[in-house]
């Protein structure tokens, strides 16, 4: 399921839900509910999600970790943290972006995630945080769509 990808300037946009851009990094996500993995009589729900990340600025970044807060239906929010994504650090040139796939089980039929990237200027040493925008997990199982 986790599909690292790269591309240059002429990578066509790719829609979605969710989208926050923080110097000169834009970051888009988009949620997927999975049925097949999900078992609601086990009150079991998974998610797929995709993320493109986009360099608009004018000099090289790397994306050393990530930090992700995931919150249930009952509010119960777990903290994730970790070096990469999807087992790397990518380095993005002007113009480059990097897209991924990745999930999350929930115990609950909806919820959200939000999140930031911590991302260094290799020339300078410099350390920044991307906000990674709040996006939710819906399902059809939820009592109605609260997100």
């Amino acid at each position: 399921m986790i599909q690292p990808q790269r591309s240059g300037r002429a990578a066509a946009p790719v829609r979605s839900d969710y989208a926050r851009t923080t110097r000169d990094v834009h970051v888009s996500v988009r949620s997927f509910f999975l049925a097949d993995q999900s078992q609601p009589d086990e009150n079991h729900f998974v998610w797929a999600y995709r993320v493109k990340i986009e360099n608009q600025g004018a000099e090289p970044i790397q994306l050393l970790r990530r930090t992700w807060q995931i919150t249930d239906a009952r509010g119960r929010t777990q903290h994730v943290h970790g070096a990469g994504v999807v087992g790397e650090q990518p380095l993005l040139e002007p113009g480059e972006s990097f897209e991924y796939t990745s999930g999350t089980p929930l115990d609950t039929p909806s919820g959200f995630m939000v999140g930031a990237y911590h991302m260094q200027v290799p020339s300078s040493g410099e350390n920044f945080d991307v906000a990674i925008p709040a996006f939710s997990l819906d399902s059809p199982h939820q009592t109605g769509r609260v997100h």
